[in-house]
């Protein structure tokens, strides 16, 4: 039985609209009018399916029609421009789109040029977080403002305003080139792994885990990993993903209340995604060659070790500390040395990994982290000092936004009593 015009509809614009957006903004060099065009071609099927029936290929009639219609507007554009010309005046931007340049580090893929333009530096975090969602993940309104916990007309702003600044300042519909490009890769991989991160563990509301975002996330990183094979902070952050998505059965309980990587049940962690960590990590590592590995590649190698490891007592903690330094000396940070001083704990005990967060309590970055106190008092717990670890637990509790969270600290809390 042939699926219903609208069900099959919504289904494929969700899977097919980055490629339409991507292959439409090739033509007119703006993605605010190629998502216009996209919709347009929606609207289209949404007039016809019903009467003609689901096209055999419905990915590529959206994208024959959306591409009709780019063209139009462009000679639309060509006739304005001649008629100017006529009474004397000219029209530089009505020309045709120029070639693409003839070079041989050009990645010839709609998809690419989409990715880099979304996640332009020029736009904010958050604006490039929403405008992902919505030309690369095929998210409406409603759902990208429910995946960030902000009201729908927040989002629709920076969905706006991100497309007119992209528009305004002129920003090529293109893949950077050379040194640039290195740059540029920097943001996109940086928003595929905030969308991740958030779904991962959600900094506020009821749940502790928003897997859909996690989904997109992954989805958007093995696409980038097939479109720039010899990168290997792409496979990095591709096998991170991986690893880290294999473990989210395990990670809530019955009732959705978290599990610590020390309580969970390592049979539910999903071997599949395992393995396609481990492949993406040695195309990383193949990627990288005598070079030294960026900071996506180490944390993989890290997540790499919790994964392989089958009992949380075999996790070889001594090499994740390790790792750990060498990402900081990478990429200073400190929340890379909050994750060393963990590691160090496991390896060395608490005693070291105490002093290590002690000579983080002054940084501003991590005044109202919540994890800060939470690792500290898990740290005095396991020396004995409850009452100081009771406090540190209670305080952690009080920086989180997120409900799960500040249940499982106050549990914690009251355990260093008992």
């Amino acid at each position: 039985m042939e699926p219903q015009p609208t069900a099959a509809l919504e289904t494929v614009f969700r899977l097919e609209s980055p490629r339409v957006i991507a292959g439409v903004a090739r033509l007119v060099r703006d993605v605010g009018i190629a998502e216009e065009l996209t919709q347009d071609a929606l609207v289209a099927a949404l007039e016809q399916w019903p009467r003609d029936g689901v096209p055999d290929n419905p990915g590529a009639w959206l994208m024959a029609t959306a591409r009709r219609r780019a063209v139009d507007l462009i000679r639309r554009r060509e006739t304005y421009a001649r008629k100017l010309a006529e009474i004397g005046r000219d029209l530089p931007a009505a020309a045709p789109p120029p070639e693409e340049p003839a070079d041989p580090e050009d990645i010839d893929d709609d998809l690419l040029r989409l990715v880099f333009t979304a996640c332009h530096p020029v736009l904010s975090a958050e604006a490039r977080i929403a405008l992902t969602l919505r030309l690369l993940g095929g998210l409406t309104t409603p759902e990208i403002a429910r995946a960030c916990l902000v009201p729908e007309p927040t989002v629709a702003q920076r969905i706006v305003r991100a497309k007119r600044t992209l528009a305004r300042k002129n920003i090529d519909f293109e893949v950077p080139y050379g040194p640039d490009r290195a740059a540029r890769l920097g943001s996109v991989l940086e928003v595929i792994y905030l969308i991740f991160n958030e779904g991962y563990a959600a900094t506020a509301g009821d749940d502790w885990l928003r897997p859909a975002l996690c989904e997109d996330a992954l989805r958007l990183a093995r696409v980038l990993s097939a479109l720039m094979p010899k990168e290997p902070e792409v496979h990095g952050l591709t096998a991170l993903l991986e690893f880290q998505s294999s473990r989210t059965a395990a990670r809530t309980g019955p009732d959705g209340e978290p599990l610590l990587l020390e309580h969970q049940n390592r049979h539910r962690w999903n071997r599949l995604l395992i393995a396609r960590g481990i492949t993406a990590l040695d195309h990383a590592h193949a990627a990288t060659g005598s070079g030294a590995p960026g900071p996506y590649v180490l944390q993989a190698a890290i997540a790499a070790c919790h994964a392989t490891a089958h009992t949380y007592q075999e996790t070889d903690w001594p090499r994740i500390a390790t790792l750990y330094g060498l990402l900081a000396a990478r990429t200073p940070s400190p929340v890379v040395e909050l994750n060393r001083a963990v590691a160090v704990s496991k390896a060395e005990g608490p005693a070291p990994a105490l002093a290590l967060v002690d000579a983080l309590a002054a940084e501003p970055a991590l005044r109202d982290y919540h994890l800060l106190p939470s690792v500290r008092g898990d740290l005095l717990a396991r020396l004995g000092r409850t009452a100081e670890a009771r406090a540190e637990f209670e305080r952690a509790a009080s920086l989180t936004r997120n409900a799960r969270e500040r249940a499982l600290l106050l549990d914690r809390a009251r355990e260093a009593d008992g």
